[in-house]
C-alpha cells in the first residue's frame, strides 16, 4: 500500500512539472526558451529584479518609474541617500522611498512638470532610454554613443529632450527597434526591461 502511495505521489509531481513547466527563477509565468528567460533568470540571480509574488514575474506588466527606480538603485548598490525629502508625493515608508531619493540626488530621475516622482505612473521608451543614459554617464560614462535615430521610421517622432538619451541607448545596443521602429512614446514591459538591464550590464562587464 505504502508502495502504490508513493507511486502515486511521483506520478502526480511529474504530471503537475509538465503541466505548469517553471525557469529556473521558479515563475510560473516564465515559459522555458522564451526569449527573455534568460534575462530573467540572470536579473533575479543578481538581486536587481524580483517577481511580483514567488511564483509570478508578470513579464507583460508594464514598468512603472517606481521600478525603474529600484532596479537602478540596486545595480548601484543600494547607496542610501541622507535625506528623503525630494519628491511630495512618496512617503517615507514607500518600498522605492530610498530609491527615489538616490536616483534624484544621482541626476537619474527627475520630477514631473509639478515637481511629483510618479511611481506608479507608466514609463515610455524615451524616457527610459534618458534615464539608462543618465545611469550610465552616473557611473563614469563621459563619452555618449550616437546612435543614428534615422535609421528608424520613426525616428523623427522621438522628443527633443529624449533624443540624446535614445542615441546613446540605441547606439550601446541597449534598446533595438521593432518594424524598424523604436516605439518612443510605447511603454514597456518587464520582460523588455529585464533584457535591457542584461544588455546594460553585458556592457558594464565587457
Amino acid at each position: 500500500m505504502k508502495r502504490r502511495y508513493a507511486a502515486l505521489t511521483c506520478t502526480l509531481a511529474l504530471c503537475a512539472a509538465l503541466t505548469l513547466p517553471v525557469c529556473a527563477a521558479g515563475f510560473t509565468d516564465v515559459q522555458p526558451g522564451a526569449w527573455y528567460e534568460a534575462a530573467v533568470n540572470e536579473m533575479v540571480a543578481d538581486g536587481i529584479m524580483t517577481g511580483v509574488s514567488s511564483t509570478r514575474f508578470s513579464p507583460s506588466g508594464t514598468v512603472t518609474r517606481a521600478t525603474v527606480a529600484v532596479v537602478m538603485w540596486r545595480m548601484a548598490g543600494e547607496p542610501q541617500p541622507s535625506a528623503r525629502d525630494s519628491f511630495p508625493d512618496v512617503a517615507d515608508t514607500a518600498w522605492y522611498a530610498a530609491a527615489a531619493q538616490w536616483a534624484h540626488d544621482a541626476g537619474i530621475i527627475k520630477g514631473t512638470d509639478q515637481g511629483m516622482f510618479n511611481g506608479d505612473g507608466a514609463l515610455t521608451r524615451q524616457e527610459l532610454a534618458v534615464m539608462l543614459t543618465r545611469y550610465d554617464q552616473y557611473r563614469g560614462t563621459a563619452n555618449l554613443a550616437q546612435g543614428v535615430l534615422d535609421l528608424f521610421d520613426d525616428g523623427d517622432k522621438v522628443a527633443g529632450w529624449a533624443k540624446d538619451g535614445m542615441a546613446h541607448a540605441v547606439g550601446m545596443g541597449w534598446l533595438e527597434g521593432s518594424n524598424n521602429k523604436l516605439n518612443p512614446a510605447a511603454t514597456t514591459s518587464r520582460a523588455e526591461l529585464a533584457v535591457i538591464l542584461q544588455r546594460l550590464n553585458t556592457k558594464a562587464m565587457g
